[in-house]
């Protein structure tokens, strides 16, 4: 073996001289206020087994931090899934809210009109298109599922041309949905003359 093939230094030998450095600091420290000696006891020479075992640990530990994520992130996908629509591919379809209590359309609107009272255009537009979709569940149109959307609903209701009314419903909850605008007054007349069209349409037929 080459005189350069001689290890000449490694992890433990390091450990080693770093420990008797700060014995013999310490040692001099405690000489100024003529303590007794302290004895430090040294460390083995062959430390070899030291960095594949901190290797092993190092593995085992990001191991078991990788699952854990895993795990975590397996338990909130559907809630994930529920707020980014994008990452099922269906980020222009906004799924309609459930039926709640199957309060009748005329229900709803007096909800709708509660709401606008309050200034809560939001929850005002939302009433109204509830009240929509369940004048759709009542006539057998669009029988109610939880899981349906808004483009479900327009394959149901066949061909939609933009600024009928329940093209403006229906556009106005992905809005509420998906975007970061509160809607306004202006939004709620427009809901509103919408779903009264609709009821005139159902009255007449």
């Amino acid at each position: 073996m080459s005189a350069g093939a001689f290890e000449k230094s490694n992890f433990g030998w390091q450990l080693q001289q770093l420990q008797q450095q700060a014995g013999e600091w310490l040692e001099l420290q405690f000489s100024q206020f003529n303590l007794p000696e302290v004895s430090w006891p040294s460390l083995p020479a062959d430390w070899s087994w030291l960095p594949p075992v901190s290797w092993a640990l190092f593995w085992i530990t990001l191991g078991l931090l990788l699952s854990w994520l895993a795990l975590r992130l397996l338990r909130l996908w559907p809630e994930i899934c529920s707020a980014f629509p994008s990452l099922l591919g269906n980020s222009a379809v906004a799924k309609a809210t459930p039926l709640e209590g199957q309060l009748t359309p005329a229900a709803w609107q007096q909800r709708a009109s509660e709401f606008q009272r309050q200034g809560n255009y939001r929850e005002a537009c939302r009433a109204l298109y509830m009240a929509m979709l369940q004048r759709l569940h009542d006539t057998g149109t669009a029988v109610n599922q939880p899981s349906r959307t808004d483009g479900e609903y327009r394959q149901l209701l066949g061909p939609i041309r933009a600024g009928e009314p329940y093209e403006i419903l229906l556009l106005t909850h992905e809005r509420l949905c998906f975007g970061t605008s509160e809607p306004t007054p202006e939004d709620f007349r427009r809901c509103q003359q919408a779903y009264r069209q609709i009821s005139l349409e159902a009255k007449l037929k």
